[in-house]
């Protein structure tokens, strides 16, 4: 799998914070695609192929989502709840990135599937860290259930009890 097939959906309706996560994107030497949408209803035009969005060679499927919860027209919970529902989209990991530190936020976001729960740094310096965390876990390590990364290569077959190394295949 090339990288650049692993798009990133960004759901955020402010403009700086926009602005600052593509530059941390270039910044991190991040190569995948990130998509972006500015409300709520515009992600589910976006995760259903619906309206402007049903070209999916246009628009494809993300592999990750950013998911702001204060957003206008229809709430980041609403998404995720509408990306839940939804069998072929359901186990797309999703990463909460906002700036409520709510605990019913929080506790509603994991109970309706999110896959991490962040909160949006205050400065660049640690925006372009949480991109690098990003990148490593979510794009190079994590192997999620339709892809096989660059990192995903079949783990040697267990050796019988007390075979050496040598007779393994």
């Amino acid at each position: 799998m090339n990288l650049t097939d692993f798009t990133i959906l960004m759901v955020e309706d402010d403009a700086n914070d926009i602005l600052l996560t593509q530059r941390a994107f270039m910044q991190a030497s991040l190569v995948n695609p990130l998509r972006i949408v500015r409300d709520g209803e515009e992600a589910i035009h976006y995760l259903g192929g619906t309206a402007t969005y049903a070209d999916r060679s246009r628009y494809p499927l993300p592999s990750l989502i950013l998911l702001d919860l204060k957003l206008p027209k229809k709430s980041g919970l609403e998404v995720l709840e509408f990306l839940r529902a939804q069998p072929s989209l359901k186990q797309t990991p999703v990463i909460v990135l906002t700036s409520s530190q709510e605990s019913s936020d929080i506790e509603r976001a994991y109970a309706l599937g999110a896959n991490s729960y962040l909160l949006k740094p205050v400065g660049f310096d640690g925006l372009l860290e949480m991109v690098k965390a990003i990148g490593m876990y979510w794009v190079l390590l994590n192997q999620g259930p339709d892809r096989r990364g660059p990192a995903s290569r079949p783990l040697p077959a267990p050796r019988p009890q007390g075979a050496s190394p040598a007779s393994s295949p």
